[in-house]
């Protein structure tokens, strides 16, 4: 056995020839040999975005209401330690190896990739913690993902669109059906996009699940100072009005938050929670990476947006800021992403186009996002250098004081870039920028 958290890391990346190697059957003959008895709730989160920051409402509002809480999401941003928390805080190196033991032991000869390993293993901490409640996001679809060999108390579909199309498929009806698997008969499914896919709606039906939609069975409206939550029962109108708008930053995180009070209102037998509990959750939530602006000057911006979907929001949100005279993207890409689509749903809004390569097998060299930039014809000044760190520099050097900079394009983007920022003094910007030399 293994004695590091660093140690069994590389154990998991070692096991399984695939990265991905979607299929519920290695998961579920290892839950059985740890002996898995789901002994509280759990809610399950997927869906093609928004699940980072469903998971975080819904975890910290369980905790304002004084459950004890274990949250499962990926991927991590600066330490694997992120992926599972206790009442909000990372796992501990030694709960970690201690969860990843058990599950070595219980594997046999069962060849389970790093994700598969790591669900089971965050499982083994949640039995050791004493926990109330638990929350689990998907990592990839959601019928045939390492999350779903757990039974959901109440699961919800953030949102369906056009992203992993290599396993999932190329329409959001097929894509739908995946992320409608972590549906279970007789329990809550809630569906936070308002428009989806039949398959999602045929599926939930077929099975006898309670399903809520966006728009449909719940929703929102409100004002620039406070919104106002409703939902449908049969025999009347639920609504809770002055709610304060969620602490997290974005165009889209009252679909989140009404879908988390649906689920919330949906479990309220086992883990209820009150008004006030939902005030102080959602005014109270963190979550690192999603449309973070940080304190100072210039404003930095971080937003892990990956897929066209995102990069909509991202743009939404970017508008809704105000004026800057220029703003700088670091932008650094997997090759499995719909790089062209990104960039499009962001023409117009960047002015410097800050690009970088990413290593391993599925980075994309920025000279080949440079020149997508050129093919469609995006606006902006195109630059491009070795890391996410060397851009991020190159960007500081120039950038005016009045400026942006939003890094975003990749969770390895976002984590290098923010770990330099956490890391470096950051001296005041004044001035007009600098713009960069031109390329040779």
């Amino acid at each position: 056995m293994y004695s590091t958290l660093p140690e069994w890391l590389q154990h998991l990346e070692s096991l399984h020839p695939k990265a991905i190697q979607l299929g519920l059957d290695r998961v579920l003959s290892v839950r059985q040999a740890l002996g898995v008895v789901q002994k509280v709730p759990v809610f399950v989160v997927g869906g093609t975005n928004g699940k980072g920051s469903t998971c975080a409402m819904l975890e910290r509002i369980l905790r304002c209401a004084g459950y004890r809480v274990g949250t499962y999401t990926s991927p991590h941003l600066l330490a694997y330690n992120e992926r599972v928390r206790i009442n909000g805080e990372p796992a501990s190196d030694e709960a970690l190896c201690q969860g990843f033991a058990e599950v070595e032991r219980a594997r046999g000869d069962t060849a389970l990739t790093y994700f598969e390993f790591g669900t089971l293993g965050a499982w083994q901490v949640f039995e050791h913690a004493a926990l109330d409640v638990i929350v689990m996001e998907v990592g990839l679809g959601g019928r045939l993902d390492a999350v779903n060999a757990f039974d959901a108390d109440c699961a919800i579909v953030t949102s369906v669109d056009l992203d992993h199309m290599e396993y999932l498929g190329d329409t959001r009806e097929l894509i739908g059906r995946e992320k409608a698997g972590i549906f279970r008969a007789g329990r809550p499914a809630i569906v936070g996009d308002p428009m989806p896919p039949q398959s999602v709606i045929d599926y939930a039906e077929s099975i006898g699940a309670v399903l809520k939609i966006s728009g449909r069975d719940f929703g929102f409206g409100g004002d620039r100072q406070q919104w106002g939550y409703w939902r449908r029962e049969p025999d009347r109108l639920v609504k809770r009005g002055g709610l304060g708008y969620p602490a997290l930053r974005g165009a889209n995180q009252l679909l989140n938050a009404s879908s988390v009070i649906t689920a919330l209102d949906a479990m309220s037998d086992r883990v209820p929670v009150s008004v006030g509990d939902i005030r102080l959750g959602l005014a109270t939530v963190e979550l690192p990476g999603r449309f973070q602006v940080m304190a100072g000057r210039p404003s930095v911006i971080f937003d892990v947006a990956h897929n066209p979907h995102a990069a909509s929001v991202l743009n939404e949100n970017l508008s809704n800021m105000g004026f800057y005279p220029e703003t700088w993207a670091v932008m650094g890409m997997l090759r499995d992403k719909d790089i062209g689509g990104v960039l499009e749903r962001l023409k117009g809004r960047v002015d410097h186009w800050m690009l970088c390569d990413l290593g391993g097998p599925r980075g994309t060299p920025a000279s080949d996002i440079a020149a997508i930039i050129a093919e469609r014809g995006i606006p902006g000044s195109v630059h491009t250098h070795a890391s996410p760190v060397e851009a991020w520099r190159a960007t500081r050097e120039r950038v005016g004081g009045d400026d942006r900079i939003v890094v975003f394009g990749s969770f390895l983007t976002v984590a290098e870039v923010m770990r330099d920022y956490m890391q470096s003094p950051r001296p005041p910007v004044a001035g007009p920028a600098t713009p960069p030399p031109a390329e040779g």
